[in-house]
């Protein structure tokens, strides 16, 4: 079951930033019974290898905004350095526009320093860090991750 009334994935067309290449892998439909919002999965690619993966949630509300976010990446580490993941968030923001999300929400672990300087120089405003709660349940909970650092991106309408 779609979590977004109304929604249609559409083609996010080629992205690319010199070497780096992101590509969609798959779109997940949403499930508003378990909480997940549509989403777009991505694999950066740079000379023909694997180098980390990108995924960009298209939805509203508590979770995505407080804990999850709408954008997740990932970086392997023979590729770091380079500023693949905030290149490849760069590539995906027309794409949350064409969605008509007007502000972005990106959380990580606050020990992550390389991810909040990711969002720094996205230009992302750091906004405070939240734990949650040990009852609710979450992945991020399950691992004994409850603390996020939140960052917000205003798209508006460029």
């Amino acid at each position: 079951m779609d979590a977004t009334p109304g929604f249609r994935f559409r083609e996010p067309g080629a992205l690319q930033d010199g070497e780096l290449h992101v590509a969609l892998t798959r779109r997940a439909p949403g499930d508003s019974g378990k909480g997940l919002a549509p989403s777009y999965w991505f694999t950066l690619r740079v000379g023909g290898k694997d180098a980390g993966v990108v995924n960009l949630r298209i939805g509203f509300g508590l979770e995505i905004e407080m804990y999850e976010g709408h954008i997740a990446y990932t970086v392997y580490p023979q590729f770091r350095g380079h500023h693949y993941a905030e290149r490849a968030c760069r590539l995906l923001l027309p794409l949350a526009r064409e969605h008509g999300l007007k502000t972005l929400w990106i959380t990580c672990h606050p020990d992550n320093h390389a991810s909040r300087r990711t969002c720094e120089r996205l230009g992302a405003a750091f906004v405070e860090v939240v734990v949650r709660a040990a009852a609710e349940t979450s992945d991020m909970t399950l691992e004994g991750d409850g603390e996020r650092c939140r960052y917000r991106i205003e798209l508006g309408t460029k």
